[in-house]
């Protein structure tokens, strides 16, 4: 019995609340726990998240818009906001109004012409044995659309597509209201000895995101407008829609010119050599002064992202996230960018002396 006396545990117990040591751990415990948790609701609730990251892109937008017109207009904030949101409703319908019969004329054809000329490139691939089997394009776009998975379900229908659109642009909108208010609930939720640095991150972000959604915008237009002008003197069919859609594609760097260019050049070749070439041609001359003449203007003004950063980030994000990982990569990442390097700031010692 003595043995047994001797080899008692003497430490504390899970049950032993009074004990320091103990309390000190299941203090620690439900950090961890909370730490867990919240990253499988990252995970799980990914897409609603995208789609709130969407919103304040939209509400970076809307305030770029409402600072820039109130360095020639000083007028409340409200009344300027609202000035905004009548442009961009006025320009859309403005845009459908005028151009709405003949885009969805040439949508349908676009597509028709598309599925012609993928059917013959994969007839040619499969006569020269590099298609196993018979294919289309109808299949092989199945295929691809299946392989995304159950993330890119979320937004595969067109109401899901329009609705999660439409969410993102109310919420936008109601950040755009009242940014500050936002702000305020931020920094609350950032203990207090951290809130100033947390303050000059986020107006950092801010900041950024307007900037480089400047930029985005103002190569949108260009590239689309040079694109339709060119492609309709040269007598490429669809030029219209094919200018929308390039300008549209614009906002992603990289990916978007290399979609374009395929539809250009498919759609060119379908009305005969002749355009072809010309499309052929207009893309590599809009693109080459896209690169070395709008953008590096653009990117003094805005925000420089490497090349190499840029595409890495979209690849990852649509394997990830799906076509609205892809769109939002950008932004994303120029964020991310400015909370690193506001973190790296060494803070400057007014007793050193210099290196």
């Amino acid at each position: 019995m003595e043995d047994a006396a001797d080899e008692v545990v003497s430490e504390p117990g899970p049950n032993e609340l009074r004990d320091p040591f103990v309390r000190k751990e299941l203090k620690r415990a439900p950090i961890w726990l909370g730490l867990a948790a919240a990253m499988a609701l990252v995970v799980l609730l990914i897409q609603p998240l995208l789609i709130i990251f969407g919103g304040l892109v939209f509400a970076s937008m809307l305030d770029g818009g409402v600072r820039l017109l109130g360095r020639i207009l000083p007028i409340p904030r409200g009344w300027r906001l609202m000035i905004v949101m009548l442009c961009v409703i006025a320009f859309i319908l403005g845009v459908f109004y005028m151009t709405g019969v003949q885009v969805t004329a040439q949508v349908g054809q676009l597509r028709a012409t598309l599925e012609t000329q993928g059917n013959r490139v994969i007839a040619w691939a499969s006569g020269l044995g590099l298609m196993p089997g018979r294919a289309d394009v109808n299949g092989l776009a199945q295929q691809a659309l299946g392989s995304f998975g159950k993330l890119t379900s979320f937004v595969g229908s067109a109401v899901g597509a329009v609705s999660s659109l439409l969410i993102a642009l109310i919420i936008g909108l109601f950040v755009a209201m009242e940014p500050r208010l936002y702000e305020r609930g931020l920094q609350w939720m950032v203990p207090s000895d951290s809130r100033t640095e947390f303050a000059i991150t986020i107006e950092r972000m801010a900041h950024t995101l307007r900037r480089l959604l400047a930029g985005r915008l103002t190569g949108m237009l260009v590239e689309g407008l040079l694109i339709w002008i060119a492609l309709t003197i040269g007598g490429v069919p669809m030029a219209l829609v094919l200018g929308l859609i390039a300008g549209i594609l614009a906002f992603i760097p990289n990916i978007g010119a290399i979609v374009t260019g395929v539809l250009m050049i498919a759609v060119g070749f379908s009305a005969g050599m002749h355009t072809g070439w010309w499309a052929v041609a207009t893309y590599f001359i809009v693109q080459n002064f896209d690169g070395y003449v709008v953008i590096p203007m653009v990117a003094r003004r805005t925000v420089d992202m490497p090349p190499a950063l840029t595409l890495s980030s979209q690849i990852l994000a649509s394997t990830l996230f799906g076509f609205i990982g892809l769109m939002l990569a950008d932004p994303m990442v120029a964020m991310i960018k400015v909370a690193l390097e506001r973190n790296s700031e060494a803070p400057i010692d007014p007793e050193a002396g210099p290196a």
